[in-house]
């Protein structure tokens, strides 16, 4: 399964306008995609509540997975979305 490490770089991590950037660009993709923290269980990344629970901060590494047809690309547009700061609007 192919998987993706990428670093949040939102400066509020995460949360509220960031999640909800990366979680509307998740849902676009043509695959399922897991995100997780660490050893933490993967959770869906189409998903808000999920995404919001992990508690991710500015720094925090991610590890993105998908399976399928057009996974590389998705895993690899997603974590370099996730790689800007959405705060300030780079999208």
């Amino acid at each position: 399964m192919p998987t993706r490490t990428a670093t949040v770089g939102s400066a509020s991590g995460l949360h509220a306008r960031p999640a909800k950037i990366f979680v509307e660009a998740a849902a676009k993709a043509p695959v399922k995609v897991t995100i997780r923290v660490g050893d933490r269980k993967p959770v869906p990344a189409k998903s808000m509540l999920s995404v919001l629970a992990l508690g991710a901060k500015q720094g925090t590494e991610v590890v993105l997975e998908a399976e399928g047809d057009g996974a590389d690309e998705a895993l690899d547009s997603l974590a370099e979305l996730l790689a800007t700061d959405l705060d300030a609007g780079h999208v």
